[in-house]
């Protein structure tokens, strides 16, 4: 079992906050420039990219969780903080989780693009290293 240290939690969670404010700042500054459908398709599409990218880094670098655990702490840090920050203390009401487009999809493709960034790399990761014998 790994030993988690309050440097490991606070690398994994600057990471998903990394994420989460990529994409609040996507959504926010989209519902400026265009309409709400386009902010939420941006959105959608965008989260997953950053998420890759967020990850990848976090695995190359650190790599503390697993592709599971780290999926998970990463979809469920941005639930946390669309429902407290975004819903409560900005919208002031719960309508965004009503929305596939604006919130399932997104963390859907969060979990999936981490999860599947973690496993390509660790498979990555296996092939450069050689074998001991």
């Amino acid at each position: 079992m790994k030993l988690f240290t309050v440097k490991k939690v606070a690398v994994i969670l600057v990471h998903a906050l990394v994420g989460w404010a990529l994409c609040a700042a996507t959504i926010g500054i989209c519902l400026q420039l265009t309409s709400l459908i386009n902010a939420l398709i941006i959105h959608a599409v965008g989260a997953p990219v950053y998420f890759t990218l967020v990850s990848r880094n976090y695995f190359k670098r650190f790599s503390y969780t697993s592709p599971i655990q780290t999926s998970t702490i990463f979809v469920c840090f941005v639930i946390f903080m669309d429902f407290f920050i975004v819903a409560l203390l900005i919208q002031r009401n719960l309508g965004m989780f009503t929305s596939l487009l604006g919130t399932w999809i997104p963390f859907l493709l969060i979990f999936l693009s981490t999860y599947l960034t973690a496993l390509w790399w660790k498979a990555f990761r296996a092939k450069k290293t050689p074998a001991k014998t």
